[in-house]
C-alpha cells in the first residue's frame, strides 16, 4: 500500500529532511513506485508538486530535496497502485475547493465493495481511484451537511472526521486532510506522529545516510508535528496512533481528538 507524510508547523518551515526519507521508499528502500505528489500551503493557497515516475529517481523530487519551500502545513503522498493505473490524474494529494478554502486529501490503504456507498454528485472524481472517490464522497457530506449554515474550520474537520470512520467499515482507511490551518490524520490501522519542539536535538533517518541537529535549524519557540505512515527516524520517539483514533493539529499541536 502506499505511504502517507504530512507536518503542521507553528511557523513557515521547510520539510527538505522528511521528505528525502519518504522519497527513498519510493522504489528505493520501498516499494511504492507508483508516483507521488506533495502539497504545501502558503496561507489560503497552496501549491503543488505530482509525478507518476517513482520518487526515488523522480528530478521533481530531486529538485525539492534542494529547493526548501518553507510552509506551515505540508501533506505527501507516495503511491503503490491497487486501484487505477499509473499516471498523474491518479497521483495524490487530492485538492478541491469549498467555501473559499483549498482542501488537501491524500489516502492509504484499499476499499472493496464500496461502488454503491460512496455516489457523490458535487464533487466526482478525474482519475479512477477508491481514494479520490472517496474524498469527494466525504466532501460531498460536508457540503450537504452544512449547506445553510457554514461551520467553523473545527466543526468541519469533526465532521470529516466521523465520516472517515465510517469509510474504515469497506477497508483500510488512513487518511490527511487539510484546509491550510488545520491538519488532521484519521488512522485505519497504521499511522505514527511525533512532535519536535524545545530542547531540539539530532535525528537521523531510517532510509538514508543523513543525519540533522534541529537546533541549527530552529528557533526555541518553534513547534513542528510530523505524521507517517512509518517512523522516518531511528533515534526519536514516535507514537502510534490506534486503529479507528483521529488527532487534528493547527499550529504543530493537537487541538482535538477522537
Amino acid at each position: 500500500m502506499c505511504e502517507l507524510l504530512a507536518m503542521s508547523a507553528n511557523v513557515p518551515t521547510d520539510i527538505v529532511f522528511s521528505f528525502t526519507g519518504l522519497v527513498e521508499r519510493g522504489g528505493k528502500t520501498g516499494p511504492h513506485r507508483d508516483g507521488w505528489g506533495i502539497t504545501f500551503y502558503d496561507g489560503p493557497g497552496n501549491r503543488t508538486f505530482k509525478d507518476s515516475d517513482p520518487s526515488c529517481n523522480s528530478e521533481v523530487a530531486s529538485m525539492l530535496k534542494s529547493y526548501p519551500i518553507k510552509s506551515k502545513t505540508v501533506i505527501s503522498h507516495i503511491r503503490q497502485a491497487n486501484r487505477g493505473k499509473v499516471s498523474l490524474e491518479n497521483t495524490h494529494p487530492f485538492g478541491r475547493e469549498l467555501w473559499g478554502r483549498n482542501w488537501t486529501f491524500a489516502h492509504n490503504g484499499q476499499l472493496s465493495d464500496y461502488l454503491e456507498a460512496l455516489t457523490p454528485s458535487r464533487f466526482t472524481p478525474v482519475g479512477a481511484t477508491d481514494s479520490e472517490l472517496a474524498f469527494c464522497h466525504l466532501m460531498d457530506k460536508l457540503a450537504a451537511h452544512y449547506q445553510n449554515d457554514i461551520p467553523s474550520r473545527e466543526q468541519a474537520f469533526r465532521f470529516m472526521a466521523q465520516e472517515g470512520v465510517k469509510l474504515q467499515q469497506f477497508g483500510v482507511f488512513n487518511m490527511l486532510l487539510s484546509d491550510g490551518p488545520y491538519l488532521l490524520a484519521l488512522c485505519g490501522n497504521n499511522l505514527h506522529w511525533l512532535t519536535r519542539k524545545a530542547p531540539f536535538g539530532q535525528a537521523k533517518l531510517i532510509d538514508t545516510e543523513m543525519v540533522i541537529d534541529f537546533k541549527q535549524e530552529t528557533t526555541p519557540n518553534d513547534v513542528v508535528t510530523v505524521i507517517a505512515t512509518r517512523p522516518l527516524t531511528s533515534n526519536e520517539q514516535w507514537h502510534q496512533m490506534s486503529a479507528g483514533s483521529w488527532i487534528l493539529f493547527k499550529d504543530g499541536v493537537e487541538v482535538a481528538q477522537g
